[in-house]
């Protein structure tokens, strides 16, 4: 068996433990989180979401996310310290916005003290990809004029048009990353920077090896963590290619599949296959 002393669990949160459509994870979920507190394991969401947007997913809950990496990594917090943050580039952005205004159906959103700026695009097509940061939404008129906590590109389309857009932009710009975490979002991060580079900040942080890790995904901003942790798991319904990443397979997350498997590990069994 694998090593089975656990001290480390990162979970996406949509499409993971929260079912695309709902706002808040299931009580039960909650109590998991709880569970594995008790038992001396830090557990916490890996997320794309800025860290202000993450809470609310847990109804309040601050607890089951004073561990977590947020923004794709690019926020690492540990008992609910910050403890790394790394920053987009401008330049990139402006470029990006510029791209994206000769896209249909597609625009970009910056963030800046947890607001989502709209710089591109129109407001209608961001409430189709992401409602939530469509109603926190505020126009301006340019990238602000610093380094960026979190950006996203947002389209209005199906699966196929969103990867359309992705290699359109990675095909003309430098400088920055961009992943595809669902339909209609794609991730913008600093180039060789993702969720696994988190985990490694805060196994740095608490003196463990990956093998001490187990981490649930879904979606291609997954992709990376998948990989990296040897106890990576994917919901049945993942896309593919996160099903192909992960080492151990649950069922989906509408069957809150991760919460169960969490409750076994708090309670010191092993629930996945030899």
């Amino acid at each position: 068996m694998p090593n089975a002393d656990i001290r480390l669990i990162l979970t996406d949160i949509d499409g993971t433990i929260l079912p695309y459509g709902k706002t808040q994870v299931s009580d039960r979920v909650r109590a998991a989180f709880h569970a594995a507190q008790a038992a001396g394991i830090h557990v916490g969401p890996a997320s794309g979401r800025g860290f202000s947007h993450i809470p609310v997913s847990f109804g309040g809950d601050a607890a089951c996310s004073a561990t977590c990496l947020a923004t794709n990594g690019m926020q690492v917090f540990l008992d609910g310290v910050l403890i790394h943050q790394e920053l987009l580039p401008r330049a990139p952005l402006v470029r990006m916005a510029e791209l994206l205004a000769d896209v249909d159906h597609a625009g970009l959103i910056c963030f800046e003290d947890g607001v989502p700026l709209l710089v591109e695009g129109d407001v209608a097509d961001l409430e189709t990809s992401f409602p939530m940061y469509a109603r926190e939404s505020h126009p301006v008129a340019d990238v602000p004029a610093h380094d960026i906590e979190k950006a996203n590109v947002f389209v209005a389309g199906d699966m196929a048009y969103t990867r359309e857009v992705l290699e359109y932009l990675e095909a003309r710009i430098e400088g920055i990353g961009l992943n595809l975490p669902m339909v209609g979002f794609l991730n913008i991060i600093p180039v060789g920077w993702s969720k696994a580079s988190g985990i490694d900040v805060l196994c740095d942080a608490l003196g463990i090896g990956l093998d001490q890790v187990v981490v649930f995904g879904d979606g291609g901003n997954d992709l990376e963590m998948l990989t990296h942790v040897p106890n990576s798991v994917a919901v049945a319904d993942a896309a593919p290619e996160a099903v192909a990443a992960a080492h151990w397979h649950i069922g989906p997350c509408e069957e809150e599949s991760v919460a169960a498997t969490i409750e076994a590990l708090s309670a010191g069994e092993w629930p996945f296959g030899a």
